[in-house]
């Protein structure tokens, strides 16, 4: 995809999530920054065992702009599996200062094969299959998000 259409692209997802929410740091709204991009998902949080476990299972579809958001109490090796995922999903894993580490690409809906995302992981976004490479998205990716420690996070909301 040319540099010019992953920009529209991204503009139109950033256009999705407008108002308060989208100017500043919201517990709704997952922003991602790197050089020379981002983007904005609204996102549902994950953030106990029970809500964990359940993640986007049963769903038939997400919007383009949605995720979920996974966060961890303490840095941890952590894999995911689809089983009952019906969509495809891209699952972007993250450590503690909200770097992505690592990007698990277009996982199969119903797979029961686990999806390693590395040690010392804190939070991970889960977004439509696909849409991480569309936008962009690379590895070292910075999260900003509420649920991170100011004095940590590599891109701190402000």
């Amino acid at each position: 995809m040319s540099r010019a259409r992953r920009r529209l692209l991204q503009g139109v997802l950033a256009g999705l999530i407008s108002g308060p929410a989208a100017a500043q740091c919201s517990p709704q709204i997952a922003e991602l920054v790197w050089d020379g991009g981002g983007a904005r998902f609204r996102v549902e949080i994950a953030d106990s065992n029970e809500e964990r476990a359940r993640g986007l299972m049963f769903r038939e579809r997400m919007a383009s702009g949605a995720g979920m958001l996974f966060i961890y109490d303490h840095p941890q090796r952590v894999a995911f599996w689809m089983k009952n995922t019906l969509i495809p999903l891209d699952m972007l894993f993250m450590d503690e200062q909200g770097r992505v580490r690592h990007i698990a690409r277009e996982a199969r809906p119903k797979d029961e094969s686990p999806i390693p995302g590395g040690d010392a992981i804190r939070y991970v976004l889960e977004i439509n299959g696909g849409l991480a490479g569309k936008l962009g998205i690379p590895e070292g990716a910075a999260l900003k998000h509420p649920a991170l420690d100011p004095t940590q996070a590599a891109a701190p909301c402000r």
